[in-house]
């Protein structure tokens, strides 16, 4: 990663900012094949990643105008934990901030991202959210003999009314965990200030964030291993460093004011929604 040391620092220093900043970006991205390669687990080849970065920056246009270090740090987190960002599949997201005045991208983690680092882990068996709607069966009882049941309406199954998470340790240990959604929509407006963000999962897919939101809390209580609470403390951080484990880079703080960065039209039509 010593290379690493001198993109970081022209990014930083590089004015040259009226070459088509996505190209630009684009140029950076493909300096660092070498080590994106080493980062990425067999199951990826730099060449796919390398063009799922791009496709990012070609639907997210606000993620070029981020700074590049902090850009290409959130990359190298995503790479570094074999999750494919910005995908249907809901693995990783690189999110553009206006933070203290500034643009710079944050990483998140996904639902499917947390289940995967979850399984490598090698302590879980089984693991797994699931959303509860009014018109499903469903009980849940805590205290010295647990209890959770879940049968879901054949049809019809009404509104989302709670999401809970399950698991079950190699060992045989379990435990689960509920939240009610209005437990879950104030803690994304309490936590995350990409809440409201058209470009945030909150916007896109609040069902599959709810499940990631009662997965991180049910394991809490779960045996895991270093490196997957490690990989977990990367989630929504924004880092301007690059090293061969990023979840040893310091995060920068973010201010209470950050905003995710909209495009133009959305801050019109947000603007005429207001008037």
């Amino acid at each position: 990663m010593a290379d690493n040391k001198g993109i970081i620092k022209n990014a930083t220093s590089n004015k040259v900012a009226k070459k088509d900043n996505k190209s630009m970006m684009a140029d950076y991205i493909k300096s660092m094949k070498e080590d994106i390669a080493k980062a990425l687990p067999s199951m990826i080849t730099p060449e796919r990643f390398t063009r799922i970065v791009i496709t990012a920056l070609n639907t997210t246009p606000q993620l070029a105008e981020c700074t590049p270090q902090s850009f290409l740090s959130a990359m190298m987190c995503s790479a570094q934990l074999g999750l494919e960002p910005n995908t249907p599949l809901g693995q990783a997201y690189l999110i553009p901030y206006k933070n203290k005045g500034v643009d710079e991208v944050q990483f998140q983690l996904g639902y499917k991202g947390l289940l995967q680092l979850a399984y490598r882990s090698g302590d879980i068996s089984v693991i797994s959210a699931h959303v509860v709607y009014s018109n499903d069966k469903f009980t849940c009882e805590y205290g010295l003999e647990p209890k959770l049941s879940h049968i879901p309406a054949d049809k019809d199954r009404g509104e989302a009314i709670k999401v809970y998470a399950v698991f079950k340790t190699k060992t045989g240990g379990y435990g689960f965990e509920v939240m009610t959604m209005d437990e879950v929509k104030e803690y994304a407006n309490k936590y995350s200030r990409s809440a409201n963000s058209s470009y945030s999962a909150w916007s896109t897919n609040f069902e599959e964030m709810a499940k990631k939101t009662v997965l991180k809390k049910v394991l809490k209580y779960a045996p895991m291993s270093t490196d997957f609470v490690r990989a977990v403390s990367m989630d929504e951080t924004i880092k301007q460093s690059i090293s061969e484990d990023m979840s040893s880079e310091p995060a920068v703080v973010i201010e209470a004011e950050a905003t995710v960065v909209e495009n133009e039209k959305d801050a019109k039509d947000s603007s005429t929604e207001a008037n």
